[in-house]
């Protein structure tokens, strides 16, 4: 099954086989993550689609795909029209589609371990308006025409130590057990891989650029916990790093250690775990309560060790970014360079640090009219060379054992137009807004979205992502519950400690892309009149910003002295790391705005 037709066919010929008339396949696996192993890349199998979000529904004469905004270039570029439909998100919905194009009678399978309990229960109601069925699977069809899937990951995972974790396993685990009984509950089902991580401070190598490994968790009230991965990953270092209090059992008893937790008090997140968990213990009669996974806010709020780590990680980070820069304001208007050869130069650059675990992400390099593509990935099929008189989008992180890095930076090749010049001064004064923000305890993300987007809404302009998510120690690059946007979350209070992104961009179809990004961590500011602390933000990306993109007639005092701050800032951390041709380079761009 070269093509993705031949896919198409062999998945619809499988659901007559199973006596289905649908199926809906999301981009995600048992744990609900973000970004997936090989082995659950189901969507990008099926349809092309690799972006980092979406969901796909197959019926016999229709098929549809379901991304959002970010990638409404993208699915169309990569995912053939004759066959799919197109849906955004969130104007549409998986479910509402199949209320609308389900015929009655139907039988809609979904995977319960892929699915949300609250995915499952809206998608049972949209058809049930139809006189349809939701019928949960045994045996995902896609895995059973897709012959030469990937098996998972085989890595073994690695102790995470203290020196950066900052707390002990023990101490953590400890904490959660406390919870426990304060909240009258016997056990608490862990699922996601980032809380597990964290938890007993371990990592992994399962997943592209997240240090993660697939495992499941449960934690008891009496003090014990279980951990269940594939034995084959486990070896004497880890064995020895959890200790006795930790029970190592194979991942596939994972169900039976659901079922055997009847008539106890559990708690299951509903946003974290799927379907098929909470299944399982209602049918062992255990009574569930829905709340979220322990670890989230206090992963999310990182301690005084992951704040030096990834200061560290931070200063480091900028140094190749820095050099980086350097090198492509001499190559780039030369020519010969293509989207590819940044990407590699880069990741060159990060490797010279002698401190690079992975990249954070697949590295977004966009030059010209790729940069308009929000969560563009350069291949051999796409590549656009580096061209005198565009811009170059380069997003990218990396992750080093103090700390996970995200920056993105847009530069000019050769001389910008007027108009790129004004957009991009229009999305700087927007991330300059949002840094020097100073609010109450309490305030939440979606309250402080706005400031970015101010000065584009002035004129008629926007962005159609969020502006800033949570960013871990040593793990997901993209990590909640904190998150700097109007819609898909947003709600929950900042909180000092806590690592967001700043990136407002703006980005015009077939021209260019145009995104400012640095990481901030949550501090406490000033205290208020009631003695109720007010919070910002200290920026801790240091990368310097392209002044031939700045349009100084647009900014007001305030704004330049925050650009001359911290270009000064930058100097002062990266300038040690330099030396030569990139200091003076680094030297002069960091100069005063004239």
């Amino acid at each position: 099954m070269s093509t993705h037709e031949d896919r198409l066919k062999a998945l619809r010929a499988q659901l007559e086989r199973d006596a289905l008339t649908g199926f809906v396949v999301p981009l995600t696996d048992e744990h609900l993550s973000e970004y997936v192993g090989a082995y659950a890349q189901r969507l990008a199998w099926l349809t092309g689609f690799k972006g980092s979000a979406g969901s796909a529904v197959v019926m016999p004469e229709e098929a549809a795909i379901f991304v959002d905004g970010r990638y409404t270039l993208q699915v169309r570029d990569q995912v053939d029209g004759n066959l799919w439909q197109y849906e955004s998100v969130p104007q549409t919905s998986v479910s509402a589609w199949l209320e609308t194009h389900a015929p009655g009678g139907a039988r809609i399978g979904y995977d319960p371990w892929l699915h949300t309990r609250r995915w499952v229960e809206d998608a049972t109601r949209a058809l049930a308006r139809k006189g349809a069925q939701l019928v949960a699977v045994a045996h995902n069809p896609v895995d059973a025409v897709w012959l030469d899937r990937p098996e998972p990951s085989k890595a073994h995972l690695v102790p995470h130590e203290e020196l950066y974790a900052g707390k002990s396993s023990a101490r953590k685990r400890a904490e959660i057990g406390d919870w426990l009984k304060t909240e009258g509950l016997d056990a608490v089902v862990m699922s996601a891989l980032d809380s597990i991580a964290w938890t007993f401070n371990v990592r992994g190598a399962d997943v592209s650029n997240t240090p993660v490994a697939l495992a499941f968790a449960l934690l008891h009230a009496d003090g014990r916990a279980e951990l269940f991965v594939e034995p084959e990953k486990i070896d004497a270092a880890v064995r020895a790093h959890l200790g006795n209090a930790v029970t190592i059992r194979d991942r596939a008893e994972f169900t039976r250690a659901l079922e055997d937790l009847g008539g106890k008090t559990v708690a299951v997140d509903p946003e974290r775990s799927v379907a098929a968990i909470f299944e399982t213990l209602d049918k062992a009669k255990a009574t569930i309560r829905q709340l979220r996974d322990p670890a989230v806010l206090p992963k999310a709020i990182k301690n005084a060790v992951e704040i030096a780590g990834t200061r560290a990680a931070h200063a480091r980070d900028g140094a190749a970014l820095s050099r980086f820069l350097h090198w492509i304001s001499v190559e780039g208007p030369k020519g010969g360079q293509d989207e590819l050869t940044v990407v590699d130069k880069l990741l060159q650059f990060r490797e010279e640090t002698g401190s690079l675990v992975t990249p954070s992400f697949d590295t977004i390099s966009g030059s010209g009219p790729n940069g308009a593509i929000v969560h563009y990935k350069a291949s051999a099929e796409t590549n656009r060379p580096v061209e005198t008189g565009t811009l170059l989008l380069v997003d990218s992180g990396g992750q080093y054992k103090d700390g996970t890095t995200d920056i993105t930076r847009t530069v000019a090749i050769g001389t910008p137009s007027a108009e790129m010049r004004r957009h991009f001064t229009l999305v700087l004064k927007g991330h300059i807004a949002l840094g020097m923000a100073q609010f109450p305890q309490g305030t939440r993300g979606s309250q402080l979205d706005v400031l970015a987007r101010q000065f584009l809404w002035a004129e008629g302009l926007d962005y159609a992502h969020g502006t800033g998510h949570g960013v871990g120690s040593f793990l997901g690059v993209h990590e909640g519950p904190q998150r700097i946007a109007t819609f898909g979350g947003g709600d929950e209070p900042l909180q000092a400690g806590m690592i967001l992104s700043n990136e407002p961009g703006y980005y015009k179809t077939g021209g260019y892309g145009i995104r400012i990004e640095n990481l901030v961590l949550v501090v406490e500011k000033a205290e208020g009149e009631d003695g109720k602390p007010f919070l910002g933000f200290e920026t801790l990306s240091h990368a310097p910003i392209d002044r031939t993109l700045i349009d100084t007639s647009l900014l007001t005092p305030a704004e330049r002295d925050w650009v001359d701050a911290y270009h000064a800032k930058t100097l002062a951390i990266v300038g040690p790391q330099l030396s030569g041709a990139d200091l003076a380079w680094l030297e002069a761009v960091c100069a005063p705005l004239a």
